[in-house]
């Protein structure tokens, strides 16, 4: 019998000269390339998934303070899954086996039902649609609440983007943000919004990364005319560059240079780009908090264009 890869089974989509890998554990994106060349920082197939590359965040992204928050009256307590903050971080669903539907050669859906148990007694149909088009490729995440009672939820996605650049410092970097989020040591929200322009992470222009140190949760983003947000990563002489946008529905953007990955070898080498729907701790603090009553959905978008 051959060998299980740690991400279980993949599934392959392309279109043209783009081509992505799409796991069984957690539902997540391993790998996409253009061309041949990367977008996103992956990891290898018979590798385990590390600092959360390319997984979606449910049925919330960040951190929960203590694991512990209050829903209708009542008090519940998941797993730390960052102990030594003493956290619970992203989500539920990033080690689950996901199902497969519509599979094509440029598409397919996942889909996971994630049961009641301790520290979430909901139950919550999700379903992760990737695309890949001549546009790049989209994502779309839409959430059902199958049970007979409200739910709290949140969505993000967690991809490392490159643009070939040995180390990000030199790569150039625009975030169309007016605030970010003051934080306490363990990256917990303080409830204080701060302006960017002309803070330590002002990406309102496009400009490089240097030697900053991002692990950031940005809000008040701006929309094009279109109402999508974009953000943008180029390398120092403008080539190859990407974009990533956000329908409205992604309120907040995480940005993550790595420093505190575990893996030395991994550190800033690329830059984690996240869309979120709601804040670090939205499940206590209520910022950006979604409730699904029984049989109500939510959907989600956000795509990388190259």
């Amino acid at each position: 019998m051959a060998a299980i890869p740690p991400s279980g089974r993949q599934y392959v989509i392309s279109h043209g000269t783009r081509r992505a890998v799409i796991t069984e554990v957690g539902g997540g994106l391993r790998t996409y390339t253009v061309d041949g060349e990367d977008v996103i920082d992956g990891y290898a197939e018979d590798e385990m998934c590390s600092a959360a590359r390319g997984a979606p965040l449910l049925p919330w992204p960040n951190r929960l303070q203590d694991g512990r928050y209050e829903f209708a009256d009542v008090t519940h307590q998941t797993p730390l899954t960052e102990p030594d903050r003493r956290n619970a971080i992203h989500g539920l669903t990033r080690w689950l086996s996901w199902k497969a539907r519509d599979q094509g050669a440029d598409r397919v859906v996942m889909e996971l039902l994630l049961h009641p148990q301790e520290g979430y007694p909901f139950t919550l149909s999700l379903a992760i649609d990737y695309r890949l088009s001549e546009r790049g490729l989209a994502v779309q995440t839409t959430a059902t609440n199958a049970g007979s009672q409200p739910l709290p939820y949140g969505a993000g996605h967690h991809p490392y983007l490159t643009v070939g650049t040995e180390r990000l410092d030199d790569a150039r970097l625009r975030i169309p943000a007016l605030m970010y989020l003051e934080v306490d040591d363990r990256q917990i929200p303080t409830g204080r919004a701060l302006p960017v322009q002309g803070s330590a992470v002002d990406f309102l222009e496009l400009r490089r990364i240097g030697p900053a140190k991002l692990d950031t949760a940005f809000a008040s983003l701006i929309s094009d005319a279109d109402g999508l947000t974009r953000v943008e990563l180029q390398a120092p002489g403008g080539q190859p560059r990407l974009t990533l946008w956000m329908d409205k529905s992604y309120r907040f953007l995480m940005a993550f240079t790595g420093d505190a990955i575990p893996q030395p070898d991994r550190r800033r080498r690329s830059v984690a780009l996240e869309p979120m729907t709601c804040a670090p701790n939205a499940f206590r603090s209520g910022d950006g908090l979604i409730v699904l009553g029984p049989g109500q959905s939510t959907t989600s978008a956000w795509g990388i264009l190259r």
